[in-house]
This record gives structure tokens, C-alpha cells and sequence, in this order.
């Protein structure tokens, strides 16, 4: 098993279907339940190891899902309410370094994963086919990225750390 991609790197169909758009919004919906039922009974020592060699360690993992999926619901409200912008990127690794993705309590980003996905899936529910269309440059590469792509690439994410935080918890 390839311990940094468990599930594989996110492949966006060439043409996305408004099941895929609905799967993934659904994936975004279940993905807090499905980290608090994993994560709550972990022990300082499984917050403490990292999914594999060199990785982040099982807090550093649930801190970063907020801080991502926080980036990932502005980078929404910005295409929606601008034309094709271009969003500010953050250096993850750098975040994931910091005093809190290493100390914090886990609740505290628990408990915002869980009301930021409730906030966006309600969002995300009300998007039209139009809207979907839409679309931000993301400054590494240059890449123009659709937010229907974009609700893909977070389902992926969300699933991508959880099967890192199931490695730790010895389920994968």
C-alpha cells in the first residue's frame, strides 16, 4: 500500500456528472461523523505518530483538514462572487508546523470541521448547474479549477486523510 496516497491521488472525470457532483457533496457531508467516530477514542500516543515515515502525525492530520477545508470553502465563496479570481495558496507544510497543529486539543478543530461542513454542504446543495461552472486560478501551476472539480478534489481530500488516520488507528 503506498502509505502517502492509501486511496490513490484524486483523477477528476473528464466529464463531471451531476452524480458525481452529488456523491462528492455527500462525501463532504459524511466525512465529519466519520473522522469523530474514528479519532475520539485516540490516545496522546496514536495523536502523537505519524501515518507513516516522515508524515504528519495523526493531530497534525485532523488540524490540517480544518485548515484546508476552511481555505477550501473561501476559495468557493470567491469564485461565486468574482470573475476567475486568483485565490491565495497557503503553505500547508508550514501550517501543519506551527505550535497548534502539534499542541491543540483535537476537539476544537473537530468541532469546526463539523460546523464548516455543515455551513458548506448547505452551500454547496444550492449551487446551480451554472455555478458549478465556475471558477478559480489556483497559483501553482496556473491552473483554472471549476468548482465542480473543486467539490471533487475536496471529497478526495477528506477520504485521503481519513485513510491516513485509519492507518494510525491500525484499521488499514
Amino acid at each position: 500500500m503506498n502509505l502517502q496516497y492509501p486511496i490513490g491521488q484524486f483523477e477528476c472525470p473528464e466529464n463531471i456528472t451531476s452524480n458525481d457532483v452529488q456523491k462528492w457533496i455527500a462525501d463532504i457531508e459524511e466525512l465529519p461523523a466519520k473522522l469523530i467516530d474514528l479519532v475520539t477514542g485516540f490516545t496522546e500516543e496514536q495523536l502523537a505518530t505519524p501515518y507513516r515515515e516522515g508524515g504528519w502525525t495523526a493531530r497534525q492530520v485532523i488540524h490540517h483538514i480544518h485548515d484546508s477545508h476552511h481555505n477550501g470553502y473561501i476559495r468557493f465563496k470567491w469564485a461565486m462572487t468574482e470573475d476567475t479570481p486568483t485565490i491565495k495558496a497557503y503553505y500547508e507544510n508550514l501550517w501543519a508546523e506551527l505550535f497548534d497543529a502539534k499542541t491543540a486539543p483535537i476537539h476544537l478543530s473537530l468541532d469546526l470541521i463539523k460546523t464548516l461542513h455543515a455551513k458548506w454542504v448547505y452551500f454547496l446543495k444550492g449551487l446551480t448547474e451554472e455555478d458549478l461552472k465556475k471558477a478559480f486560478v489556483h497559483p501553482e501551476g496556473n491552473v483554472t479549477i471549476s468548482l465542480a472539480e473543486d467539490i471533487g478534489i475536496y471529497a478526495w481530500h477528506g477520504n485521503h486523510h481519513l485513510a491516513h488516520l485509519n492507518i494510525v488507528a491500525g484499521v488499514l
